[in-house]
């Protein structure tokens, strides 16, 4: 049901926030979260993953490639152990986590001010030339990650955008090389079962 919840999404029209559910369009603030495998252990230490190759292959194969093109940060994560929660040391606290969302925020709002847009997620393809410009390194970077990885034209718009957010988050007015890279690590899903 979640899948062809999300196909249906794909229609012209629709951002990426807008499910269709029961045939109603629901609007979610939050993410979405897609288990990569049948049995649902995957990456859990306490219970393992006990599908086949071809299992996953199967399972996977019902997102569609262009589906996954929209979604802007694809990670797989894997389960930690209560230890490892528990034990590692907070390097930021929310506080300051939230100052600096917010701070990026701000300058989002101000950069794009009279546009119509509140946020870099939702920038045009033409905003994304003048907005997401990244430096001859991180230009570079890119060049390599889309030989690599056969990233299509909606993926680097979507690496672009998320390396924007990332400058921000930073106070960093150029998208630099290590924008890039960080970007492009988050569309960890697309080199391994969808190829």
């Amino acid at each position: 049901m979640y899948i062809l919840c999300l196909e249906s999404s794909k229609k012209a029209g629709f951002r990426p926030k807008d499910i269709i559910v029961n045939r109603k369009l629901v609007t979610y603030a939050g993410a979405n979260v897609y288990s990569g495998r049948p049995c649902g252990n995957y990456g859990n230490p306490q219970v393992p993953c006990r599908c086949s190759p071809k299992e996953i292959s199967r399972y996977l194969s019902r997102i569609s490639g262009p589906l996954l093109d929209r979604i802007d940060i694809q990670l797989e994560v894997t389960a930690l152990a209560v230890k490892e929660i528990t034990e590692t040391p907070r390097e930021e606290s929310s506080a300051a986590i939230r100052e600096r969302v917010q701070a990026a925020r701000r300058r989002q709002q101000q950069r794009f001010a009279g546009e119509g847009i509140a946020c870099n997620a939702e920038l045009t393809a033409r905003q994304v030339e003048e907005a997401c410009r990244p430096d001859d390194a991180g230009r570079e970077v890119l060049e390599r990650a889309c030989e690599r990885y056969h990233l299509s034209m909606r993926a680097v718009s979507r690496v672009l955008k998320v390396s924007r957010t990332i400058a921000d988050l930073a106070d960093e007015g150029q998208i630099g090389r290590a924008h890039i890279l960080e970007a492009v690590r988050y569309r960890n899903l697309e080199g391994g079962y969808w190829k």
